[in-house]
């Protein structure tokens, strides 16, 4: 149920009169048809939420197509002209770079990154964040950025949720109890919920459900009987703590050419066709 200033919203009523995208949409539907309550102080924090929601599907998009690679932290790699690679493998913002231009730096020149699940979960979260609030706040709240898995700064305000009603944008995780010891960085795959049943999980790629299930029960022991599953939580950002940053702007573009995206986007995975 989706509750604004009181009141039982209608999504299609509010997806005509804010003009809502395809994500975006999605996202209210899912709240309206949930058991769950979603409950709004007012539009405003809503219409802000859902900005950043479609900047969370449009920044793992873009992260996916960057040609950042998967790989352990032993083997991780950084642009050292924006990153320092610290001894655990994980990357701290050198001096004097402006945390924006690093985060940026990633989705342009990501064949020069490298880097497990966990990471690229939390790249992308600063990088949607960068897109829906003011640049100078951007600047003073994360101006130590340290990427190294789930390390995060608290000014992203990050809450895990146990809920089965998962919303595009959501930070979703597919464990895989019965993983092979050898390869512990498949024991789970952190992925972001892009709406229409898909998913991107760094390392495996933009999936369905069955397809990333399918995918992880390949890197099982032998012996193996237990499916890796989805597991009934979502991991979102502070909405409303981001809120007062907001940047006012209804559509952000993303900066430089390589990080430019049109409306639509089309993949084919696999057998499976499906339209952005």
């Amino acid at each position: 149920m989706l509750i604004i200033s009181g009141r039982q919203a209608n999504p299609a009523v509010l997806a005509d009169e804010w003009g809502l995208n395809r994500v975006q949409r999605e996202v209210v539907q899912r709240m309206a048809a949930s058991g769950e309550e979603f409950v709004y102080p007012s539009p405003e924090l809503l219409q802000f939420e859902l900005k950043m929601r479609d900047h969370l599907v449009r920044s793992a998009i873009a992260l996916y197509e960057s040609g950042i690679a998967f790989s352990t932290f032993e083997n991780s790699r950084a642009n050292p002209v924006y990153w320092d690679r610290t001894e655990l493998g994980g990357f701290r913002l050198r001096t004097g770079v402006p945390p924006s231009q690093g985060i940026i730096n990633i989705f342009q020149e990501g064949r020069k990154y490298a880097t497990e699940c966990a990471t690229a979960m939390v790249i992308i979260l600063y990088h949607a964040v960068l897109q829906s609030i003011q640049r100078e706040d951007f600047e003073r709240m994360f101006a130590d950025i340290l990427l190294y898995d789930w390390r995060y700064d608290q000014d992203l305000d990050l809450r895990t949720t146990r809920t089965t009603t998962f919303l595009p944008g959501d930070i979703l995780y597919f464990a895989n109890p019965d993983h092979n010891p050898d390869k512990p960085q498949w024991q789970g795959e952190n992925a972001v919920d892009l709406g229409r049943g898909m998913y991107y999980g760094h390392g495996a790629g933009i999936r369905d459900a069955e397809s990333m299930i399918e995918f992880l029960n390949e890197q099982r022991r032998y012996g193996a009987t237990r499916s890796a599953y989805l597991v009934p939580q979502a991991t979102r950002p502070g909405f409303a703590y981001l809120f007062p940053y907001d940047n006012k702007r209804p559509q952000v573009r993303f900066e430089q050419q390589a990080m430019e995206m049109s409306s639509r986007i089309t993949a084919r995975i696999g057998s499976l066709f499906w339209e952005w």
